[in-house]
């Protein structure tokens, strides 16, 4: 994998993870509830459950991709299908609501960690996600289980700074996420490069 394949992805996960999704409005939620005792359980769950669901991900798309150049194309194509639908959906869904529907925090520090990991873990969407925008940074002339590793890896990472950042500054988050202008501009950045992506897939060569 190229330095540059490896960074595009990266900066493409960094937009993504910015994004407010079920497992960020969970952390803001338990955050605020309970301030800065929360932040260690949160963050570690978000860290788990991204690499519970990622190797999930990982294991079956590898002997996948692995299989063919004919299923590694398909993969690619039908991924790239995916996240353009994905991208067309957040570009059009506009301000649905200025109240951001967070859930009831629990009491002790345990459950807090074992909610935020079945949210991030058990999220079917998530895992569809994963299969499909992975292969889009893969170079199928080098070994794919190890880029797919790597990029797991990667997303770990850039999500557990993500989760330290939303935690530390829970109740600014919720002010910022609550305002239709910044709904507006998240549905805009996710929308326009999940788009991006799924025409780069498209349109990107087969390998032969």
């Amino acid at each position: 994998m190229s330095l540059e394949l490896w960074f595009a992805f990266a900066a493409s996960s960094a937009v993504l993870l910015v994004i407010p999704g079920p497992t960020i409005l969970t952390v803001i939620s338990y955050s605020v509830a309970h301030g800065r005792r929360a932040n260690v359980p949160l963050v570690a769950a978000v860290a788990l459950g991204d690499s519970t669901a990622l190797a999930l991900s990982v294991l079956g798309l590898g002997a996948l991709l692995a299989t063919s150049a004919l299923w590694f194309a398909g993969v690619k194509l039908v991924g790239g299908l995916y996240l353009l639908y994905l991208g067309a959906k957040l570009l059009c869904t506009g301000i649905v609501s200025s109240e951001l529907p967070l859930p009831e925090a629990p009491g002790s520090r345990l459950r807090l960690f074992a909610n935020t990991y079945l949210v991030t873990a058990l999220n079917p969407k998530g895992m569809v996600f994963f299969v499909a925008f992975l292969p889009q940074f893969i170079n199928p002339s080098a070994s794919v289980a190890q880029q797919l590793w790597v990029l797991a890896v990667t997303f770990v990472v850039l999500a557990i700074f993500n989760a330290t950042f939303y935690t530390v500054f829970a109740a600014s988050a919720r002010r910022v996420l609550s305002s239709p202008n910044s709904q507006r501009g998240f549905n805009i950045a996710g929308g326009s490069l999940l788009s991006v992506a799924g025409v780069w897939a498209l349109l990107a060569r087969r390998p032969a």
